[in-house]
């Protein structure tokens, strides 16, 4: 056992320095994937030496250009890294980032590539990128718009996710308000609240739209038209109240005053004719309520308001011979 006990200890030794010299110092292979610390796994021809790597960085983001200009999209992205690690301040380093950004869109990863343009904003703001950059961003985000899933550590599909699609679009506007796209991603922003229901975050959205983008007429209003439709669509849930009736009502008139040529002008007026029944419906029940309870003040101003909201409804008629008689009633209880 005394003789034993070095030999192993020895044999663990020379196994421990192996795994160091294999760590630190990997082999590569000569199959055509290679694999480096830092680079992953890229594609080389046999007998190609690593010649991806160059010496200056103008060389090296010849060989990440020409590498995408070949589809050959893991070589692109491993060649525009090395030159983002080892000449960071260098006049190429935007264009490698776009590079990498653009590989990673075209390979499916859009949630990553996104915020890998979104570097271009933080890093290189002075990039004549930026346009395309604003142009691309957007496009992912319709994309996500349209059904597409958002993936668990950037590789299984889970589901689409409105919440995340809509903070994309506000990125957006937020980096660039003024941008090209910005208010066709505010614009965005709101559909993606008014496609998981939330409308009052939608309306928020499309009042943001055409505040800020009020001298671009289609688009203020477009917004102001989508408001008031996500005003009307929270009129049939079950947090319906007057109020927001009574705010559908007023966007659909803003639209109808600011922009009387827009070809949705007749339906807003339909539907401010449907909330109007709705809201006399509504107050006929309160001036009911009161009639029962002998509340004769509380019925008049209700009935008032049926005459007021739907004047030409068979409420309002209804409603007149109520103050009629509510009136008569209290100067006889009066004498």
């Amino acid at each position: 056992m005394r003789q034993y006990r070095p030999r192993m200890s020895r044999r663990f030794t020379y196994l421990i320095l192996l795994i160091a010299v294999v760590t630190l110092f990997p082999l590569r292979s000569p199959a055509p994937f290679v694999f480096s610390p830092g680079d992953g796994w890229t594609y080389e021809p046999l007998g190609g030496g690593g010649k991806w790597r160059r010496a200056r960085a103008k060389e090296q983001i010849e060989v990440a250009q020409q590498a995408f200009d070949s589809k050959d999209y893991s070589l692109a992205a491993a060649a525009s890294k090395y030159l983002l690690r080892t000449w960071p301040l260098s006049d190429y380093a935007a264009e490698a980032q776009y590079i990498v950004a653009r590989c990673l869109e075209i390979d499916g990863n859009d949630e990553k590539a996104f915020a890998e343009y979104q570097k271009m904003f933080e890093t290189y703001p002075k990039s004549d990128k930026l346009k395309d950059v604003f142009k691309r961003q957007y496009e992912i985000g319709l994309r996500y718009l349209n059904g597409q899933r958002f993936k668990i550590w950037g590789v299984i599909p889970f589901m689409p996710n409105m919440d995340k699609t809509a903070e994309l679009f506000e990125k957006i506007v937020a980096t660039g308000p003024y941008s090209d796209v910005a208010p066709h991603a505010q614009l965005r922003a709101g559909a993606a609240r008014e496609k998981q229901k939330n409308y009052p975050e939608a309306v928020a959205a499309y009042e943001r739209a055409a505040d800020r983008y009020h001298d671009q007429p289609l688009i203020a209003a477009d917004a102001l038209y989508r408001a008031g439709i996500s005003q009307h669509k929270q009129t049939q849930t079950a947090e319906y109240d007057q109020g927001t009736a009574g705010q559908a009502i007023a966007t659909f008139t803003d639209l109808i005053t600011l922009f009387p040529e827009d070809k949705r002008v007749p339906e807003a007026k339909r539907i401010i004719a449907s909330l109007k029944n709705e809201q006399a419906r509504g107050n006929f029940k309160i001036a009911e309520f009161y009639v029962s309870r002998k509340q004769w003040n509380g019925a008049l101003i209700y009935y008032n308001e049926v005459l007021i909201n739907g004047g030409n409804s068979p409420m309002a008629t209804v409603s007149r011979e109520r103050i009629d008689l509510i009136k008569q009633h209290l100067q006889t209880t009066a004498k």
